[in-house]
């Protein structure tokens, strides 16, 4: 495609030439992916390709009537074969205009970071800046390192579209097209052209789509793909400039190099939760797998080390402590007698495979050169690797310490011997029927499920208190029973395998009573994960609320939790500190945008107080996804906007779909993303609100105002979805939610139940669907509505209110941001596409024609706060990269709803099926999920 990327030329004025880098990028992969389409489908169908694109772009740069009715002609004149050939072209313009993108936001970073710009907004050194103005001791920094928990945790959801072998390719394309920014030869340009050309023909010729489900071993393997590309190398890394920083702000006064306060976490095998298939045996399948990662990093890394460090006691002196190493080292080569430290790591190396094998490790890449015994404990490895690193500082070799010795260090102490900290999930309902079961068989109660409240938590603290087992190995209990009691025996073993850190906490899904807890306690005394006696307790529980209900008695039930006497004892046991997640998608999914982020907000308010009157330290869980209807947005402004007190230097946070490869697919924007966490949680725990009454006056009356908005957007949002007579049915026809299920993109199934109650349907594709077809209704719908009505109730002055809500307010100012960016993205007129896919007229018409005057409404207020009349005024490269891209999604949402209506027709004839078009979807909702980013 020569002129595929031409749009780019047509940006606004306003675009400065410092993008100028990008443009020419997306034009190069555009014009090399036209060479690509020409040579291998020929010259009639790149023409084909151009028209559409061409056409396309009139039809959304001029609004041409005429142009849109072209297009329509052209894209349902297609044959079966150049319809996914055209998919294909523009999915895949989509993918190389996202690897462009992410290498020019690399490209600016340096840029930023040659001028001296380190400190910029985001970054740690600018939150300690800030913090030591702000009057902030050394004291507090130091504790704050030495506490604090930071934990980014990869899950994986139906979402996630990309095939791991795309993201190879793309991998790769990405790091030759950063080759192009350095100084090159005319031959090695030439060269490193001739190679972006061969793989993006290679992309071309390779599967785009998954042609069997996912597994949970498979999804294990594509998070892990992310270790071996970021985080493996880039956090150690990050830790030694944060160590660099802290000395440049605060000096000698704070020191951060014992602390492990960035670590990762995992769902990925332990995430039962409407997942038939995660069981114990995926457990420890995900252990032994982060286990090999980890391993195969330090064993490359310490063979590394060993070419390094050639030196010689002939030349300098070496410590009697690793001269013992050495001698200990199976390595007994005469050329190697004056090498101590090639000897050490040689024997270091091979108790590093020893370990690794023991641990489940299958393929050694490179035979250690004699036997050694294996490590017990990841303390004794970094020890090893600290008597080196002491050796060359005490001899003339310090500088020989940081290269790649400091980073292994650093390594050994994040990521142990298991990587990351594998969570287990169970829905609160499995739990109460393994132990109504076990009660039964065990003549302590025969109907516990029916008891109301105060009599489950009189029986579960009675049953807790005795020495004995309920379980019986004598009784036949179901197969749900076995499976739950095996995963936590399974823990149980990894935790003695792997260690302490490899599982530590347990999240219960529909938390709704304190008895769910306490029900998950009992479960872990049943399997030596809890042994009262002692008041030890391996797991945490940690409950998670999700609805709207259950967001509101958050509070209620932690207090009422952390009052049992049993209780506060294995509290204290886990450093007074005590874990609660908050889930955003069901709580957007039961009760929409606005009234979801404030319930969630009030929650942790209330948790908070709850937790200071408790004496316990609240650590939050973030469970937040990839739309802003479930929570996303940028991570740095949404921790910083959250209300004082909930951070507290203890923040995790999952990272779902999408999101993950465009976080973390790129290890400099891996890295930026991972610094923005850490500096949005120290500025956020450290930060002195201080007790200015006339603040703390004006505060109140915004959550009052806050607290009417949420209702009267509620009761919008729940009228159209929950209360408005055919919704469900107009949703399943008016978005391709059953092609979307019938997709192999995860192991979880898309709907808890097999209905077609919105009830039941996971939050998850339930905002896919709606970005799919353009209208992301999740992630505004219902604001206008109680904007409009709150302002028709009072007089003028209450806009004054909302506008200083949005100047003041940091919390208020992110959901409009948030929601800005939502409504950059949507588009009436594709969906109105999708709506014609609903049978009934009548239907058809009462539903969208509501939908399109909410969404006229939502614009029309958003502009009347913010004072912008055009969507992201205050993030113009975000708003220039949406605009661009526009032209190449909308091909792909028209041919989409035409290969729907195609396929629908013969849904009911199995033999008139054609595989081309329902592929053809499945390629549709591929690319537009990769045009639009955050989908997931």
């Amino acid at each position: 495609m020569v002129n595929l990327a031409a749009a780019t030329n047509d940006t606004p004025a306003r675009a400065a030439d410092k993008d100028a880098p990008l443009k020419e990028d997306i034009r190069l992969l555009g014009r090399l992916l036209g060479d690509v389409i020409r040579d291998q489908e020929g010259q009639e169908m790149f023409d084909l390709v151009e028209t559409i694109r061409q056409t396309a772009v009139r039809f959304r740069r001029e609004a041409d009537p005429k142009a849109g009715a072209e297009l329509n002609d052209m894209l349902s004149k297609l044959t079966r074969s150049q319809t996914n050939t055209v998919v294909r072209a523009f999915s895949y313009f989509s993918h190389l205009a996202n690897i462009a993108e992410d290498q020019h936001h690399v490209r600016r970073r340096r840029t930023h970071l040659l001028a001296g710009s380190d400190a910029q907004r985001g970054s740690v050194a600018y939150a300690l800046g800030k913090l030591q103005q702000a009057g902030v001791e050394s004291g507090t920094v130091q504790r704050f390192f030495d506490d604090a928990l930071i934990s980014p945790v990869l899950t994986a959801h139906p979402t996630e579209v990309q095939r791991k072998s795309i993201l190879d390719a793309e991998h790769d394309i990405a790091r030759l097209l950063a080759e192009r920014d350095l100084p090159l030869t005319p031959r090695e340009r030439s060269a490193t052209l001739n190679l972006l050309t061969a793989r993006i023909g290679a992309l071309w010729q390779t599967r785009m789509l998954r042609y069997s489900k996912l597994t949970v071993a498979d999804e294990i393997e594509n998070a892990l793909s992310y270790y071996r590309i970021t985080f493996l190398s880039e956090i150690p890394a990050l830790y030694d400039d944060i160590d660099e920083e802290i000395a440049s702000v605060y000096g000698t006064e704070v020191n951060a190099t014992e602390a492990a306060y960035l670590q990762m976490g995992s769902w990925i095998g332990g995430d039962r939760d409407g997942n038939p298939n995660v069981n114990a045996s995926t457990m420890q399948h995900a252990l032994m797998r982060q286990s090999t990662t980890i391993f195969d990093h330090y064993l490359d890394e310490v063979h590394a080390l060993g070419a390094e460090l050639s030196i010689s006691t002939l030349m300098v002196s070496a410590s009697p402590s690793i001269q013992a190493l050495a001698d200990a080292s199976p390595d007994n080569s005469p050329h190697r007698v004056d090498e101590p430290y090639r000897r050490a790591l040689i024997g270091i190396y091979a108790r590093l495979a020893s370990t690794a094998r023991e641990l489940g490790a299958m393929n050694i890449l490179r035979k250690e050169v004699g036997h050694a015994e294996p490590y017990r404990h990841p303390f004794e490895f970094e020890a090893d690797l600290r008597t080196i690193a002491d050796s060359l500082s005490a001899n003339h070799g310090a500088q020989l310490v940081r290269p790649r010795l400091g980073g292994l260090i650093r390594a050994a102490r994040i990521f142990g011997f298991h990587l990351a900290s594998l969570d287990m999930r169970q829905t609160s309902d499995v739990h109460s029927r393994v132990l109504g079961e076990l009660f039964a068989a065990g003549g302590v109660h025969p109907n516990y499920e029916e008891l109301d409240e105060a009599a489950k938590v009189k029986v579960l603290l009675a049953e807790l208190s005795q020495p004995r087992l309920l379980y019986s190995p004598y009784v036949n209990y179901s197969e749900e029973t076995k499976s739950e009691l095996q995963i936590l025996r399974t823990a149980r073993e990894i935790r003695q395998r792997y260690g302490k850190r490899a599982i530590r906490n347990y999240i219960i899904s529909h938390t709704e009573e304190v008895s769910d807890l306490l029900e998950v306690l009992l479960l872990q005394k049943e399997t030596g994960l809890l042994r009262p006696a002692a008041n030890e307790l391996d797991v945490m529980v940690i409950p998670l609320f999700e609805t709207i209900p259950d967001l509101r008695r958050a509070a209620e039930i932690m207090g009422a939790w952390m009052a049992i006497p049993m209780v506060r004892k294995l509290i204290e046991g886990q450093g007074q500190l005590q874990e609660v997640m908050l889930g955003y998608s069901d709580s957007n999914k039961d009760g929409g945008f606005l009234t979801s982020n404030w319930e969630l907000y009030k929650a942790e308010i209330n948790l908070v107080q709850v937790f200071v009157d408790a004496g316990v330290k609240l650590r939050l869980f973030h469970g937040r996804g990839g739309t802003v209807g479930r929570g996303g947005g940028p991570s740095y402004d949404a921790i910083l906007a959250q209300p004082p007190g909930t951070v507290n230097g203890q923040l995790r946070l999952t990272e779902q779909g999408e999101i993950i490869a465009s976080k973390f697919s790129n290890a400099e924007i891996g890295r930026r993303n991972l610094e923005l966490l850490v500096a949005a949680t120290l500025e956020a725990s450290l930060t002195p609100h201080g007790e200015d009454g006339a603040r703390n006056k004006q505060l109140a009356g915004f959550e009052a105002v806050m607290a009417e908005l949420s209702e009267r957007a509620y009761r919008a949002y729940r009228n159209l979805v929950y209360e408005t007579p055919g919704f469900t049915d107009y949703f399943f026809a008016a978005t391709p939610i059953a092609e979307i299920a019938e997709l192999n993109l995860g192991s979880r199934p898309a709907s808890r139940k097999s209905t077609r109650r919105i009830e039941d349907l996971r939050a998850i594709p339930w905002g896919f669907s709606w970005g799919q077809c353009r209208l992301l209704l999740p992630g505004w719908y219902g604001f206008g509505s109680a904007i409009t009505s709150w302002l028709a109730d009072g007089g003028p002055e209450r806009m004054d209110t909302l506008r200083a809500m949005y100047a003041e307010w940091p919390f208020f100012a992110t959901l409009l941001s948030n929601m800005d960016m939502v409504l950059a993205k949507t588009d009436l007129p594709i969906a109105s596409r999708y709506a014609e896919l609903v049978a009934d007229a009548e239907l058809r018409e009462r539903i969208f024609k509501r939908i399109a005057a909410e969404h006229g409404t939502t614009l029309r207020c958003l502009e009347q706060i913010t004072g912008a009349s055009q969507r992201l005024a205050g993030n113009p490269l975000l708003a220039r990269s949406i605009q661009n891209r526009f032209a190449y999604l909308d091909p792909l949402n028209h041919l989409q709803v035409e290969l729907i209506h195609r396929h629908r027709s013969v849904a009911g004839e199995p033999e008139q099926i054609d595989e081309r078009v329902h592929r053809g979807i499945h390629l549709s909702i591929n690319g537009v999920a990769a045009g639009l980013r955050n989908t997931g």
